[in-house]
Protein backbone atom coordinates (compact mmCIF):
# COMPACT_ATOMS: atom_id res chain seq x y z
CA UNK A 1 0.00 0.00 0.00
CA UNK A 2 1.22 3.76 -0.71
CA UNK A 3 1.07 4.93 2.34
CA UNK A 4 1.67 8.94 1.06
CA UNK A 5 -1.43 8.36 -0.74
CA UNK A 6 -3.18 7.07 2.33
CA UNK A 7 -1.37 9.87 4.73
CA UNK A 8 -2.43 12.60 1.78
CA UNK A 9 -6.18 11.73 1.86
CA UNK A 10 -6.87 11.22 5.54
CA UNK A 11 -5.29 14.77 6.38
CA UNK A 12 -6.57 16.31 4.06
CA UNK A 13 -9.98 15.92 4.79
CA UNK A 14 -9.01 15.60 8.38
CA UNK A 15 -7.86 19.06 8.51
CA UNK A 16 -11.20 20.17 6.65
CA UNK A 17 -13.49 18.09 8.90
CA UNK A 18 -11.69 19.29 12.35
CA UNK A 19 -11.84 23.20 10.33
CA UNK A 20 -15.64 22.89 10.22
CA UNK A 21 -16.16 21.59 13.73
CA UNK A 22 -14.13 24.41 14.82
CA UNK A 23 -16.63 26.86 13.76
CA UNK A 24 -19.67 24.43 13.93
CA UNK A 25 -21.77 21.67 13.60
CA UNK A 26 -20.70 19.27 10.91
CA UNK A 27 -24.09 18.47 10.46
CA UNK A 28 -24.26 22.05 9.04
CA UNK A 29 -22.28 20.71 5.65
CA UNK A 30 -24.55 17.64 5.25
CA UNK A 31 -27.06 18.57 2.51
CA UNK A 32 -28.46 14.96 0.53
CA UNK A 33 -30.27 17.92 -2.70
CA UNK A 34 -26.41 19.23 -2.97
CA UNK A 35 -25.19 15.25 -2.41
CA UNK A 36 -27.45 14.31 -5.46
CA UNK A 37 -26.77 17.24 -7.43
CA UNK A 38 -22.71 16.75 -7.52
CA UNK A 39 -22.27 13.34 -7.30
CA UNK A 40 -25.18 12.06 -9.38
CA UNK A 41 -24.82 15.21 -12.01
CA UNK A 42 -20.80 13.99 -12.30
CA UNK A 43 -21.68 10.59 -12.38
CA UNK A 44 -24.07 11.00 -15.56
CA UNK A 45 -21.85 13.74 -17.32
CA UNK A 46 -18.68 11.04 -17.05
CA UNK A 47 -21.28 7.97 -18.57
CA UNK A 48 -21.96 10.52 -21.28
CA UNK A 49 -18.46 11.51 -21.71
CA UNK A 50 -16.98 7.78 -21.78
CA UNK A 51 -18.24 4.18 -22.68
CA UNK A 52 -19.79 2.33 -19.77
CA UNK A 53 -16.78 0.18 -19.35
CA UNK A 54 -14.39 2.72 -19.13
CA UNK A 55 -16.69 4.26 -16.42
CA UNK A 56 -16.38 1.37 -14.27
CA UNK A 57 -13.00 0.85 -14.53
CA UNK A 58 -12.21 3.94 -12.85
CA UNK A 59 -12.31 0.95 -9.41
CA UNK A 60 -9.71 -0.59 -10.67
CA UNK A 61 -7.88 2.71 -11.77
CA UNK A 62 -8.03 4.11 -7.97
CA UNK A 63 -7.41 0.70 -6.67
CA UNK A 64 -3.95 1.59 -8.34
CA UNK A 65 -3.18 4.46 -6.99
CA UNK A 66 -3.36 2.58 -3.56
CA UNK A 67 -1.58 -0.73 -4.13
CA UNK A 68 0.35 -1.00 -7.28
CA UNK A 69 4.15 -1.42 -6.34
CA UNK A 70 6.83 -0.89 -9.19
CA UNK A 71 10.35 -2.97 -9.05
CA UNK A 72 13.06 -0.24 -7.68
CA UNK A 73 15.47 0.52 -10.89
CA UNK A 74 18.46 -1.56 -8.58
CA UNK A 75 16.33 -4.17 -8.30
CA UNK A 76 16.24 -4.50 -12.40
CA UNK A 77 19.74 -3.62 -12.21
CA UNK A 78 20.91 -6.45 -10.08
CA UNK A 79 18.57 -9.43 -11.43
CA UNK A 80 19.81 -8.51 -14.74
CA UNK A 81 23.29 -8.96 -13.82
CA UNK A 82 22.37 -12.22 -12.66
CA UNK A 83 20.69 -13.33 -15.92
CA UNK A 84 23.25 -12.28 -17.72
CA UNK A 85 25.99 -14.06 -15.69
CA UNK A 86 24.06 -17.47 -14.74
CA UNK A 87 23.20 -17.39 -19.15
CA UNK A 88 27.03 -17.04 -20.02
CA UNK A 89 27.88 -19.82 -17.77
CA UNK A 90 24.91 -22.33 -18.44
CA UNK A 91 23.36 -20.95 -21.76
CA UNK A 92 20.58 -19.24 -22.78
CA UNK A 93 18.36 -22.17 -21.66
CA UNK A 94 19.34 -22.39 -18.50
CA UNK A 95 16.94 -19.14 -17.78
CA UNK A 96 13.87 -21.23 -18.23
CA UNK A 97 14.56 -22.38 -14.54
CA UNK A 98 14.48 -18.59 -14.08
CA UNK A 99 10.79 -17.70 -14.93
CA UNK A 100 8.61 -19.84 -12.26
CA UNK A 101 9.81 -17.40 -9.97
CA UNK A 102 9.12 -13.93 -11.36
CA UNK A 103 5.89 -12.20 -11.00
CA UNK A 104 5.96 -9.45 -13.78
CA UNK A 105 4.22 -10.81 -16.58
CA UNK A 106 6.13 -8.30 -18.51
CA UNK A 107 9.96 -9.82 -17.38
CA UNK A 108 8.17 -13.39 -17.98
CA UNK A 109 7.27 -12.60 -21.61
CA UNK A 110 10.57 -10.88 -22.48
CA UNK A 111 12.70 -13.52 -21.03
CA UNK A 112 10.48 -16.58 -22.62
CA UNK A 113 10.96 -14.58 -26.02
CA UNK A 114 14.72 -15.38 -25.19
CA UNK A 115 14.42 -18.68 -24.52
CA UNK A 116 12.80 -19.38 -27.51
CA UNK A 117 15.57 -17.81 -29.41
CA UNK A 118 13.72 -14.74 -31.65
CA UNK A 119 15.53 -12.72 -32.56
CA UNK A 120 16.84 -9.31 -30.06
CA UNK A 121 14.67 -6.59 -32.84
CA UNK A 122 11.51 -9.32 -32.91
CA UNK A 123 11.74 -9.53 -28.81
CA UNK A 124 12.09 -5.12 -28.44
CA UNK A 125 9.56 -4.37 -31.06
CA UNK A 126 6.90 -6.76 -29.33
CA UNK A 127 7.88 -5.45 -25.91
CA UNK A 128 7.75 -1.55 -27.16
CA UNK A 129 3.94 -2.21 -28.63
CA UNK A 130 2.94 -3.73 -25.33
CA UNK A 131 4.32 -0.72 -23.33
CA UNK A 132 2.55 1.21 -25.62
CA UNK A 133 -0.32 0.15 -24.96
CA UNK A 134 0.51 -0.08 -21.43
CA UNK A 135 1.03 4.07 -21.40
CA UNK A 136 -2.51 4.16 -23.64
CA UNK A 137 -4.26 2.33 -20.73
CA UNK A 138 -2.86 4.37 -17.80
CA UNK A 139 -3.78 7.68 -19.89
CA UNK A 140 -7.36 6.79 -20.48
CA UNK A 141 -7.66 5.82 -16.49
CA UNK A 142 -5.97 9.43 -15.12
CA UNK A 143 -7.67 11.44 -18.33
CA UNK A 144 -11.38 9.91 -16.58
CA UNK A 145 -9.97 11.01 -13.22
CA UNK A 146 -9.01 14.62 -14.63
CA UNK A 147 -13.03 15.01 -16.23
CA UNK A 148 -14.53 14.38 -13.46
CA UNK A 149 -12.55 16.84 -11.52
CA UNK A 150 -13.99 19.16 -14.26
CA UNK A 151 -17.00 18.06 -13.85
CA UNK A 152 -17.04 18.49 -10.10
CA UNK A 153 -16.89 21.97 -10.10
CA UNK A 154 -19.47 22.98 -13.30
CA UNK A 155 -21.57 20.72 -11.20
CA UNK A 156 -21.38 22.39 -8.29
CA UNK A 157 -21.93 25.83 -9.87
CA UNK A 158 -25.43 24.31 -11.44
CA UNK A 159 -26.60 23.14 -8.10
CA UNK A 160 -25.58 26.94 -6.82
CA UNK A 161 -27.94 28.54 -9.62
CA UNK A 162 -30.71 26.04 -8.74
CA UNK A 163 -30.30 27.41 -5.14
CA UNK A 164 -30.47 30.79 -5.92
CA UNK A 165 -33.54 30.13 -8.08
CA UNK A 166 -35.03 28.31 -5.27
CA UNK A 167 -34.18 30.75 -2.61
CA UNK A 168 -35.56 34.19 -5.20
CA UNK A 169 -38.81 32.62 -5.92
CA UNK A 170 -39.94 32.28 -2.57
CA UNK A 171 -38.33 35.14 -0.98
CA UNK A 172 -42.07 36.11 0.31
CA UNK A 173 -41.57 33.21 2.74
CA UNK A 174 -38.48 33.37 4.84
CA UNK A 175 -38.43 29.90 5.90
CA UNK A 176 -37.58 28.94 2.57
CA UNK A 177 -34.84 31.29 2.34
CA UNK A 178 -32.08 28.63 4.68
CA UNK A 179 -32.03 25.71 2.99
CA UNK A 180 -32.02 26.52 -1.16
CA UNK A 181 -29.13 29.21 0.32
CA UNK A 182 -27.58 25.64 1.88
CA UNK A 183 -28.15 23.92 -1.38
CA UNK A 184 -26.54 26.89 -3.09
CA UNK A 185 -23.43 26.97 -1.40
CA UNK A 186 -22.83 23.14 -0.34
CA UNK A 187 -22.95 22.19 -4.11
CA UNK A 188 -19.91 24.36 -4.93
CA UNK A 189 -18.24 23.29 -1.46
CA UNK A 190 -19.01 19.71 -2.21
CA UNK A 191 -17.72 19.89 -6.06
CA UNK A 192 -14.50 21.88 -5.15
CA UNK A 193 -13.41 19.39 -2.31
CA UNK A 194 -14.40 16.00 -4.91
CA UNK A 195 -12.54 17.73 -7.80
CA UNK A 196 -9.13 19.23 -5.18
CA UNK A 197 -8.86 16.47 -2.36
CA UNK A 198 -10.10 13.39 -4.37
CA UNK A 199 -10.01 13.50 -8.26
CA UNK A 200 -7.00 15.78 -9.47
CA UNK A 201 -4.34 14.25 -6.44
CA UNK A 202 -4.89 10.70 -8.10
CA UNK A 203 -4.96 11.56 -11.56
CA UNK A 204 -1.66 12.99 -10.65
CA UNK A 205 -0.39 9.52 -9.01
CA UNK A 206 -1.38 7.75 -11.72
CA UNK A 207 0.27 9.83 -13.93
CA UNK A 208 3.66 9.55 -11.78
CA UNK A 209 3.19 5.83 -11.53
CA UNK A 210 2.83 5.61 -15.18
CA UNK A 211 6.23 7.14 -15.80
CA UNK A 212 7.57 4.76 -13.23
CA UNK A 213 6.12 1.64 -14.64
CA UNK A 214 7.56 2.53 -18.46
CA UNK A 215 10.92 3.60 -16.93
CA UNK A 216 11.19 0.19 -15.55
CA UNK A 217 9.95 -1.76 -17.99
CA UNK A 218 12.34 0.11 -20.57
CA UNK A 219 14.97 -0.85 -18.52
CA UNK A 220 13.63 -4.03 -18.75
CA UNK A 221 13.91 -4.15 -22.37
CA UNK A 222 17.33 -2.95 -22.84
CA UNK A 223 18.16 -5.88 -19.96
CA UNK A 224 16.28 -8.70 -21.93
CA UNK A 225 17.91 -7.60 -25.25
CA UNK A 226 21.19 -7.25 -23.84
CA UNK A 227 21.09 -10.74 -22.28
CA UNK A 228 19.45 -12.28 -25.69
CA UNK A 229 22.99 -10.35 -27.50
CA UNK A 230 25.02 -12.54 -25.21
CA UNK A 231 26.80 -9.24 -23.72
CA UNK A 232 29.05 -9.27 -20.98
CA UNK A 233 27.18 -8.96 -17.26
CA UNK A 234 29.53 -5.71 -16.09
CA UNK A 235 28.45 -3.76 -20.20
CA UNK A 236 24.35 -4.96 -19.11
CA UNK A 237 24.70 -3.23 -15.56
CA UNK A 238 26.86 -0.15 -17.16
CA UNK A 239 23.85 -0.01 -19.97
CA UNK A 240 20.87 -0.03 -17.46
CA UNK A 241 22.52 2.73 -15.21
CA UNK A 242 22.05 5.16 -17.52
CA UNK A 243 18.45 4.43 -16.49
CA UNK A 244 19.21 5.53 -12.83
CA UNK A 245 20.10 8.78 -11.19
CA UNK A 246 24.04 8.68 -10.46
CA UNK A 247 23.48 9.22 -6.76
CA UNK A 248 21.40 5.94 -6.97
CA UNK A 249 23.74 3.69 -8.74
CA UNK A 250 25.03 0.97 -6.92
CA UNK A 251 27.87 -1.39 -9.08
CA UNK A 252 28.04 -5.30 -8.49
CA UNK A 253 31.40 -5.12 -10.06
CA UNK A 254 33.28 -2.97 -7.24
Amino acid sequence: MDIATVVGIVSAFALVVVSIMMGGSLGLFINIPSVMIVFGGTLGATMINYPLADVLSVVKVVKNVFFTKVWSTQEVVDRFVEFANKSRREGILALESEVPGLNDPFLVKGLQLTIDGMEPDAIRDILETEISYLEERHKSGAEILTTMATFFPAMGMIGTLIGLVQMLATMDDPSTIGPAMAVALLTTFYGAVAANLVCLPMAGKLKKRSQEETLVKEMIISGIVSVANGENPRVIEQKLHSFVAPSARTSRFE
